[in-house]
C-alpha cells in the first residue's frame, strides 16, 4: 500500500529538496505512442486532442528526427506531496514567473517536476531552495 502524501504547504515547501537531473529533456507530439521510435526512452506521455505529448531526453528525441521543444531540465522535488496537496504548483510557478522562468509542472504520484529552460536550470534551483528556506 502506498504512504500518505504531504498535503501542509509549509511542510512542502521546507521539505521539497529539488533535484535537478543532468539529462536535457524535449517535448514532442506523435499521433500515437507507436509513432514514438524504439530509441527513444519515454519518460512520461499525456493524451490530447491533437496527439499524444511526449517527454523524453533531449538527444533521443532530436537524433529519431522527431519535432519537439527544448532542451528544458528536470527538476524533482523530493518531497513525497499529496496529489490533493493545495497551493505548492502555485508557488513554485509564481516564484519562478517572478523572475521571469516558465515552469512545466507535472505531477506524479510521489513526486512532482518541474521542467525549465535548460538554460535557467540553475537560476531555478536557487530559486526553489530559497522558497524552501535553503540556501539563496
Amino acid at each position: 500500500m502506498a504512504r500518505k502524501g504531504v498535503t501542509d504547504l509549509e511542510a512542502l515547501l521546507t521539505d521539497m529538496c529539488p533535484s535537478l537531473s543532468a539529462t536535457p529533456f524535449a517535448f514532442a507530439t506523435v499521433a500515437s505512442l507507436q509513432d514514438v521510435p524504439a530509441s527513444v526512452r519515454v519518460l512520461a506521455t499525456f493524451e490530447e486532442a491533437e496527439g499524444f505529448s511526449v517527454i523524453a531526453p533531449f538527444d533521443e528525441i532530436d537524433h529519431a528526427g522527431m519535432t519537439h521543444s527544448g532542451p528544458w531540465a528536470k527538476i524533482s522535488l523530493v518531497v513525497h506531496s499529496s496529489l490533493s496537496a493545495v497551493g505548492l504548483t502555485a508557488a513554485i510557478a509564481s516564484a519562478l514567473a517572478h523572475e521571469g522562468i516558465s515552469a512545466n509542472i507535472v505531477a506524479a504520484y510521489f513526486h512532482d517536476h518541474i521542467f525549465v529552460t535548460w538554460e535557467s536550470r540553475h537560476a531555478a534551483i536557487r530559486i526553489l531552495n530559497k522558497l524552501g528556506g535553503g540556501e539563496p
